[in-house]
């Protein structure tokens, strides 16, 4: 039972990368025509003569703010589509257009039913006495407040229905309507009575959402310091996006009143006020789930990443410093930290107990500084200069990012170097030499695919591809595929026949199964080894060659060669 929950989490989880991965460019669209639209930016730096009012300039920021500001606007429909294309198993572009009828088919029936009640009036608007801010137009329809939640609620919903009657056979009679096309018209449906029951249970479950984001907010600073634990300790089980997403988006994060209209959820409030030319301060109290962010992915974690190198053998030294400097890079770019952070997890816990607690602190020390960076993804340099720098210290305090990072990259680099030496730790370069794989597998592989990759292309498959599906049990054990921004997310058949060894070899820097779900971490390439994945599912027949999967794992004798070949493995 528990190990099935945890599948249906990381599916949900997953399916919330989709509609996330459009924030950044939103974000950026919003950041940067925002500030140099605003009036007292342009006073400060006398830009008037290019950016003033009337410039094509500033026609220009206009139309990015407000590009930036529909996405965010109109987050719950992408939360819905989005949810369904993750959820669903197949036929993808269906419950995409499934998830948006039934959308506004919700939202619809809402309507309605406020009309009944009295709570909108005849002529639209809505009734005295109605709590402001609950009631708002979704796609133009004034409706329930539900935020994200609505599109999750639709999206989940609409995959469950589409998983299963996608293949439904109908009467001769209603043939036609059978199969794929069933599922609009059953979504169609199903939400049309779920739009009238929200009008009983919403306003409850919005009073339970309310009075949770009090007790969070009421928690203070010592809530901020939970909500950074909780969200760092389930990096592993790759559940945070389930954790995190209701803080950053709905009203458990708290809500605000910005220029006559409620926002609810922490990102949104940050962003919300990025659009206003009358923030003096954006909100600390929003930012708080994210602003540490920053002090821990810019300066703590690379700090790990040195001292895990100084720690590293003299003879592996080149190996795993090209392969902590690339991760420790990309930690600083983008906020991206599973490649640092499982390059220790699995050998020493006990280090990322320690990355836990001190990232936890970051976020609670950025509160009590009232920094208020804001971010799209992560918590990256690309993040902190648009959303802090480029906004300017008044607005940010982005300032004490600066000094309380340094201190948490010798923080952490102290702290790491004293425990990986004292316990002796088996940290990227100082595996015993039987247990090398692990750094230079890249290497060994690409150099596998010069040497035997013409065969491969022979056969007609991609290598690394019918690797990772052999890794997996085989192709036939395979019931899904999906990805987040770092990790490979499958669902098998049989958990008992995936090969931990023969992932790693294909880059992976860990596995993780759990039940039938199976995590790969890879990066920030998994993107294009999904794809590659699901081309190679799709066409590769049904009895898998065994020789090229073999070759990236069982090449032991070419392993020496293959590092001596190509020692740059990071």
């Amino acid at each position: 039972m528990k190990d099935e929950i945890f599948s249906v989490l990381q599916r949900v989880g997953r399916s919330f990368m989709l509609p996330v991965a459009i924030l950044p460019i939103a974000g950026i669209l919003l950041g940067i025509g925002a500030s140099f639209t605003n009036p007292t930016t342009i006073a400060t730096y006398g830009l008037g003569g290019v950016l003033g009012t009337g410039t094509p300039l500033h026609a220009l920021l206009s139309i990015m703010s407000s590009a930036g500001s529909t996405i965010f606007g109109n987050l719950p429909i992408i939360f819905a589509v989005g949810v369904a294309i993750g959820m669903a198993k197949a036929e993808k572009e269906v419950a995409a257009l499934s998830a948006m009828i039934a959308f506004f088919v919700m939202h619809t029936s809402c309507n309605a039913m406020l009309k009944i009640g009295g709570q909108i009036l005849a002529d639209g608007t809505i009734a005295p006495g109605v709590l402001e801010g609950t009631i708002a137009p979704s796609c133009g329809i004034m409706s329930f407040q539900m935020g994200v939640f609505g599109g999750i609620i639709v999206g989940i919903g609409v995959a469950l229905l589409h998983n299963r009657y996608h293949k439904i056979i109908l009467p001769n009679a209603l043939s036609f309507f059978g199969g794929s096309r069933f599922i609009p018209i059953i979504s169609t449906i199903v939400f049309l009575f779920v739009g009238i029951a929200m009008y009983f249970v919403w306003p409850l479950a919005q009073q339970g959402i309310f009075a949770l984001g009090g007790l969070v907010t009421g928690t203070g600073y010592i809530g901020t310091l939970i909500f950074g634990i909780i969200k760092r300790a389930l990096i592993p089980f790759g559940l945070h996006h389930v954790f995190y997403l209701p803080f950053w988006q709905t009203g458990v994060g708290g809500s605000m009143m910005i220029d006559g209209q409620l926002i609810q959820g922490g990102q949104n409030i940050f962003f919300a006020q990025l659009a206003s030319p009358d923030v003096a301060h954006f909100s600390a109290d929003a930012t708080r789930y994210f602003s540490g962010e920053f002090i821990f992915m810019i300066f703590g974690l690379p700090g790990a990443a040195l001292a895990m190198y100084h720690c590293a053998r003299p003879e592996k030294k080149k190996v795993a410093g090209g392969l902590l400097l690339s991760a420790a890079l990309t930690c600083m770019l983008t906020g991206i930290t599973e490649p640092i952070e499982f390059s220790f997890l699995f050998v020493a816990p006990a280090l990322f107990a320690v990355q836990v607690v001190l990232a936890g602190a970051a976020y609670m020390i950025a509160h009590m500084l009232n920094i208020a960076v804001g971010l799209t993804f992560s918590g990256g340099l690309l993040d902190f200069f648009i959303f802090g720098i480029l906004q300017g210290e008044a607005k940010t305090s982005w300032m004490y990012v600066i000094p309380v990072g340094i201190v948490y990259f010798f923080l952490y680099y102290f702290i790491f170097r004293w425990m990986i030496l004292h316990f002796g730790f088996k940290t990227p370069g100082r595996e015993d030499d039987d247990e090398e794989t692990k750094l230079y597998t890249k290497a060994d592989y690409k150099a596998r695919e010069g040497a035997g990759g013409a065969a491969g292309s022979d056969a007609g498959f991609d290598a690394k591809s019918a690797a990772i599906a052999k890794g997996l049990g085989s192709k036939r054990n395979i019931t899904s595929v999906d990805c987040c921004a770092t990790r490979l997310r499958c669902s098998v058949a049989d958990a008992s026949l995936v090969d931990e060894k023969l992932l790693k070899a294909t880059g992976a820097v860990g596995v993780i199964v759990k039940g039938t779900g199976v995590q790969v971490i890879y990066g920030p390439q998994v993107a294009v080894i999904k794809s590659n994945l699901e081309t190679y599912l799709e066409t590769a027949p049904e009895v898998e060659p065994e020789d090229a999967p073999a070759a990236v794992a069982e090449e032991k004798p070419a392993e020496a060669a293959a590092q001596e070949a190509a020692p740059s493995a990071g």
